[in-house]
């Protein structure tokens, strides 16, 4: 047993890996393309409307695929490890950007007219206004697409990394002990996702608290 939970926390290290990456890189893109359907660029607005929509209304599992086993053809390899992560992040960024946009656009009308009699150029109002009150609003949903992720993440056992669910797959083809090594894995998935939820309350706490001394 103690060699199934070693192998098993192995496993769990490469999806802790995956999802953190994943994540992180996902803000990043959820950022980018959710203030650029914000744009008064028409051309930006057309990118960030052309990504949402596309990982928004596909499957992970073909995007996944398509990163992995089609991007090889047109000259392009990538690393299981490199391929899950840009999966992974592409898709969590699509549904984040509308997360930004929606906390962005529910900032009150007045903040963006009192900005303007400052004389604020649009960019300083974004940054110095508007994003300051959306972004407690976005702590909530994030932490839920974070925690989505990192059980998303066992689909990368598909494209031959040893993450948690490819390590508790091999050990079930291996032993046929089927209710134990699930068990196991189960258990290691709701533990990492219990300690996320908690580090996302943390962050909304530690905002709101921000958020009340900002206003006072």
């Amino acid at each position: 047993m103690w060699e199934t939970l070693s192998s098993l926390l192995a496993g769990a290290q490469v999806t802790a890996l995956l999802a953190i990456y994943s994540s992180a890189l996902g803000a990043a893109l959820s950022f980018g393309f959710g203030l650029g359907k914000l744009s008064r660029h028409a051309a930006a607005r057309l990118l960030s409307t052309v990504y949402i929509e596309v990982f928004r209304g596909t499957s992970l599992l073909v995007q996944l695929f398509w990163i992995f086993f089609a991007l090889p053809l047109l000259g392009l390899t990538l690393e299981p490890m490199t391929a899950g992560v840009a999966a992974l992040a592409l898709n969590i960024g699509a549904y984040g950007a509308e997360v930004v946009r929606g906390a962005v656009q529910a900032v009150p009308k007045a903040q963006h007219e009192a900005a303007r009699a400052l004389n604020f150029t649009p960019r300083q109002a974004m940054w110095h206004v508007a994003l300051p009150q959306a972004l407690p609003e976005m702590l909530p949903p994030f932490g839920n697409l974070a925690v989505q992720n990192l059980k998303d993440t066992a689909l990368v056992s598909l494209i031959t990394l040893s993450d948690l669910a490819f390590r508790a797959e091999s050990l079930r083809n291996l032993s046929q002990r089927s209710a134990e090594i699930y068990s196991l894995t189960l258990l290691i998935y709701f533990g990492m996702a219990l300690l996320l939820a908690a580090l996302f309350k943390r962050m909304e706490r530690r905002m709101g608290r921000w958020k009340t001394r900002r206003a006072g």
